[in-house]
């Protein structure tokens, strides 16, 4: 069989609040909406701005950690897989399908005064061995932040490898 790839990259905006459920076996799942952007040039050469509306899907712990930090306007960096479901309409009987984003990585882009909830440098990741969870409540960088550090560290020429 040929090697096949399924991995969506997302870079945008929540649309609203998450949509927060339980399933009957208690794991936490989370819905909601991200916008990404495109620019460009239209007939007349004037600039556009297209917005996308992409349908995403969290399970357990990042279902969790999008209840926490994640609200309307929360910037996120998502990666995850396309994933298709389908069933029939109650009303109609006619068979619905829906494609959204299953969110394996998101990290939360937002500071909290842009109103994410959260300090902005969480970032989960999900392997086939654990499901290991970091999480950066320092403040932003400010502009001197690295000479500051260069100044407290202290090296000397003895610690360089090289």
């Amino acid at each position: 069989m040929a090697k096949s790839v399924n991995k969506v990259i997302l870079l945008g905006n929540v649309g609203k609040d998450p949509e927060i459920r339980s399933t009957a076996g208690g794991a936490i799942v989370a819905n909601f909406t991200l916008a990404t952007s495109d620019r460009f040039q239209d007939a007349q050469g004037a600039w556009q701005d297209r917005t996308e509306w992409h349908a995403l899907v969290a399970f357990k712990r990042t279902a969790e950690i999008i209840r926490d930090y994640v609200k309307k306007g929360s910037k996120l960096y998502v990666e995850g897989k396309l994933q298709t479901r389908s069933w029939d309409d109650k009303e109609s009987g006619q068979k619905r399908y829906k494609t959204e984003v299953v969110v394996f990585d998101l990290s939360l882009l937002s500071g909290r005064e842009e109103g994410s909830g959260g300090g902005g440098g969480y970032s989960r990741a999900a392997s086939s061995s654990s499901s290991a969870a970091s999480f950066d409540q320092r403040a932003p960088a400010t502009a001197g932040a690295p000479d500051d550090y260069a100044q407290s560290a202290e090296i000397s020429d003895d610690d360089i490898p090289f």
